[in-house]
């Protein structure tokens, strides 16, 4: 008995032992006896992971199980808090000193890293630059919020062009997405989906992207549905700016990714996206005035004349400017033709540059495959019918 005891014993041990884990390690000076918390930043907030109380060397190790996709965690002592973002089972060395070890110090084997840092860095200078201005006496309240107002939008055109938009399937874009700034005592997201249209197009872009390196991912999902919930929110706001009737119904926007497009047809009736429930839905967006639009037109008759019968609508949204054309263009077509000159689209074609766009959408309403997730359409359609 207990020669199986061991034996089993061993097994366990070897199996835990061959779990694939990240490491995080380093030095942290000037901070003997302080307590140094490694925490995770989850998308229900921060949870400790484990901590150590340092001693006069200032040599730290933690690790924890790999992910399927880039997870965030950060090292803290009192309010002083070092980012990083992990990826597979990789090794990420720190130095750092107190007590400024959110701006003194440095990474080590990790591209993601040096760019959160920078990021960071950034963020704080930030912070500091709209916190002067705003305790200078010498303007009047107006022009001192239109001052700051200026410093954080050329900041976020900077961020957005030479970290989001470069890279967005990297953490650190995902990171950038989620930086704040608090002035007078007041904190704000500086990319808010909420407020504005084009902080919703970032949040798209990496959600896109997020799909095609780490699809199903919780954070991917995460990301579509702030996209999602921050046009609604733009569009409510919208309305009641302009006190008019919303173009879309917000009670019709779904978490799962799907707008409901109330657009005119080719023949002056309202259709609704949602009204589709039960049918699997190729949606496309096509310029008709485009190179090479009659013989993508033909292709795509071919996919409704193959696949209608079984159960599948094609809801084309026509980009055109000149609407008559369209409506020209499109009067032999047999499937939904519809023309979108309000920008009603903005939220899926966010991320994308050209036209034709896809997405498929299931019998249930849900968007199922983005761009980035299509490269055979009839195996997608097959599998969805």
């Amino acid at each position: 008995m207990k020669k199986i005891i061991v034996a089993a014993l061993t097994v366990l041990c070897l199996i835990s032992c061959s779990k694939e884990q990240f490491h995080i390690e380093g030095t942290l000076t000037n901070a003997k006896d302080s307590l140094l918390v490694f925490e995770h930043n989850g998308l229900d907030g921060f949870s400790i992971v484990d901590s150590i109380r340092l001693d006069e060397t200032g040599n730290f190790a933690f690790s924890g199980d790999k992910a399927d996709n880039p997870e965030f965690y950060r090292l803290r002592i009192a309010g002083q808090i070092i980012n990083i973002a992990i990826d597979s089972t990789e090794t990420v060395s720190i130095k750092a000193s107190y007590p400024m070890m959110a701006t003194n110090y440095t990474v080590n084997n990790s591209y993601e890293n040096e760019k959160i840092r920078e990021l960071a860095l950034k963020q704080i200078d930030l912070q500091t630059r709209c916190q002067q201005v705003a305790q200078d006496n010498s303007m009047g309240v107006d022009s001192t919020m239109v001052l700051i107002r200026k410093i954080i939008d050329s900041y976020k055109d900077e961020v957005s062009r030479n970290y989001i938009f470069k890279e967005p399937m990297r953490a650190y874009a995902y990171f950038a997405l989620f930086q704040y700034i608090t002035v007078n005592g007041q904190s704000s997201l500086l990319f808010n989906p909420h407020e504005n249209v084009d902080d919703a197009k970032m949040f798209a872009a990496v959600a896109t992207s997020w799909d095609t390196y780490y699809p199903n991912s919780e954070r991917g999902q995460n990301l579509h549905n702030i996209a999602i919930e921050g046009l609604k929110d733009r569009r409510i706001l919208k309305a009641q700016q302009q006190g008019t009737a919303l173009e879309i119904d917000p009670s019709k926007i779904h978490e799962a990714g799907v707008i409901d497009l109330p657009l005119m047809d080719n023949k002056g009736n309202i259709r609704h996206l949602t009204d589709l429930t039960g049918q699997v839905v190729l949606l496309n967006f096509h310029v008709f005035d485009s190179e090479g639009s009659m013989e993508f037109i033909m292709a795509l008759r071919e996919i409704y004349n193959k696949y209608h019968s079984r159960g599948l609508e094609i809801y084309q949204v026509s980009l055109d400017d000149n609407e008559h054309f369209w409506k020209t263009q499109t009067a032999a077509l047999p499937w939904i033709n519809v023309h979108d000159g309000n920008g009603a689209s903005q939220a899926y074609l966010a991320p994308v540059a050209t036209t034709p766009v896809f997405y498929l959408i299931d019998r249930g309403n849900n968007i199922v495959r983005n761009p980035s997730q299509i490269e055979d359409i009839e195996a997608e359609i097959e599998k969805l019918l």
